[in-house]
C-alpha cells in the first residue's frame, strides 16, 4: 500500500464584538466564545480547556438558532459552523467528532445561503477551512483502512479546496488509482505536477496510465518532463528508453542511452539496450562491445549472454557471404565464441528453449550428434 501523509492545522478567525446589547443574549455568548477560543489557542491551552469554551459557545449558538429572530441571522449559522468544525478537529471521540463535523456542514450551508452581503465571510471561510481539515483526516483514516473509494471522495473535495497543495493532490491521485479511476488519478497527479512536484514516481505513474490509454506521446512527454527535474534518475530514464523502444523510436532511444552512459557507467541495462540497438542496425562489432560491458558488470546477465551469442552467430554468417577460403577460420572462431556465450546463458537459465535451440544449431554445424541428442532430451523435458 502506498504511504500517504496528512497535515493537521486549523484556521482561526477574529470577529468584531462591538455590537452592544442591553441584554447578554445567547448570540453574544457565542460571539464571546469565539474570542475566548482564540485566546486559549494563542496561549497554548490544552484541548480540555478549549473544549470547555467550545461547549459553552455551541450551547449558546444552538439556543440562538432556535430563537425565531436570531435563527434568521447568517451570523448565528456562521458561528455554529466555525465552533462545530473546530470541535470536530480536536475532539478525540470519533463518534462525537463526526457528529460535530456533520453539524458544521449543515450550518455552513445555512450560513452561505443567508449571508447575502458577505458580512460573515471571515467566519465562513475559517469554518470551511476547518471542515476540510476534518475531511482530510477522515480521508486518511479511510485510506489506511483500505476504503479507497471513500478516501477519494473525501480527499478530492479537499484538494479542490486547496489546489496548490501537492501532497494532497498526490494522496487524492493515489486513492483514485487504487480504485482504477485512472482519468481521475491523472487529473490529480497532473495538478501536483503543474504545481511543481518533483517526485519521480508521479511522472512514472502518469506515464504508465497514459500508455494504458494508448496516449503514447503524452506518456513520452511526461517522462521527458520528469527527467528535466530529475536529471539522470535511473528509473525515469529506464522507463523513458523502454517507452521509446516500445514505440519504435530507435534513433531517439539510442541518443538518450549514449548521453546517459556518459554519466551512468555502471548501468548494465543501458549497455545491454545500447548493444541491442546497435545489433538492430547490424553493427555487430559495436553490439559485441556493449554486451561485454554489460557482462563485465554482471557475468551472469542472461539477456546479454543470449544476445552476444546471436551477435557471434550473425558475424559467423556474414563471414561466409564473401566466399573466401580465409573466412572459414573466422566462421569457426565466431561459432566457437557463440557456443561459449550460449552455454553460459544455458547455465544461467536452463529452461530457456531458444537458447537450447541455438546450441543445437551450432552443434549441427559442428557435426556433434552426441550434443544434439543430449539437448533434444532436454527439449522433451520442457
Amino acid at each position: 500500500m502506498s504511504k500517504i501523509s496528512f497535515f493537521s492545522s486549523v484556521l482561526l478567525v477574529s470577529i468584531s464584538c462591538n455590537v452592544a446589547f442591553a441584554q447578554k443574549s445567547q448570540l453574544q455568548i457565542a460571539r464571546n466564545s469565539v474570542g475566548k477560543l482564540q485566546v486559549a489557542i494563542n496561549g497554548k491551552q490544552d484541548a480540555k480547556k478549549q473544549l470547555s469554551i467550545l461547549g459553552e459557545g455551541v450551547k449558546a449558538v444552538e439556543a440562538a438558532q432556535n430563537d425565531k429572530k436570531t435563527k434568521k441571522w447568517p451570523e448565528t449559522w456562521a458561528i455554529k459552523a466555525y465552533l462545530s468544525a473546530y470541535v470536530s478537529i480536536i475532539e478525540t471521540d470519533e463518534g462525537n467528532a463526526d457528529r460535530y463535523y456533520n453539524l458544521a456542514i449543515q450550518a455552513l450551508d445555512s450560513a452561505k445561503r443567508l449571508d447575502k452581503f458577505q458580512a460573515n465571510s471571515n467566519l465562513i471561510s475559517a469554518a470551511t477551512y476547518n471542515v476540510n481539515i476534518r475531511k482530510q483526516n477522515k480521508g486518511g483514516v479511510a485510506y489506511a483502512k483500505g476504503d479507497f473509494a471513500a478516501a477519494y471522495e473525501l480527499l478530492k473535495d479537499v484538494s479542490d479546496f486547496l489546489p496548490k497543495d501537492t501532497a494532497l493532490a498526490i494522496n487524492t491521485a493515489l486513492s483514485a488509482q487504487s480504485i482504477q479511476a485512472y482519468d481521475n488519478a491523472l487529473l490529480y497527479f497532473k495538478r501536483a505536477k503543474d504545481n511543481g512536484i518533483k517526485n519521480p514516481v508521479v511522472f512514472q505513474s502518469m506515464a504508465e496510465m497514459y500508455s494504458s490509454k494508448f496516449e503514447h506521446e503524452l506518456a513520452i512527454k511526461t517522462l521527458e518532463d520528469g527527467i528535466k527535474v530529475n536529471p539522470y534518475n535511473v528509473f525515469l530514464t529506464n522507463d523513458y528508453i523502454n517507452l521509446l523502444l516500445d514505440n519504435e523510436k530507435y534513433t531517439e532511444a539510442l541518443h538518450v542511452i549514449e548521453s546517459t552512459l556518459k554519466v551512468e557507467t555502471g548501468n548494465k541495462l543501458l549497455f545491454f539496450l545500447y548493444g541491442y540497438l546497435q545489433q538492430h542496425k547490424a553493427n555487430n562489432s559495436t553490439a559485441e562491445l556493449a554486451y561485454n560491458r554489460a557482462l563485465a558488470l554482471d557475468e551472469n546477465y542472461f539477456d546479454a549472454l543470449y544476445q552476444l551469442g546471436l551477435v557471434y552467430i550473425n558475424s559467423a554468417n556474414e563471414s561466409l557471404k564473401n566466399g573466401k577460403k580465409e573466412n572459414s577460420g573466422k566462421f569457426s572462431s565466431y561459432i566457437n565464441r557463440a557456443e561459449i556465450a550460449l552455454l553460459q546463458a544455458h547455465e544461467v537459465n536452463q529452461n530457456d528453449k531458444a537458447t537450447v535451440q541455438l546450441l543445437m544449431d551450432i552443434y549441427t554445424r559442428k557435426g556433434r550428434l552426441d550434443k544434439i541428442q543430449e539437448l533434444k532430451g532436454k527439449l522433451e523435458e520442457f
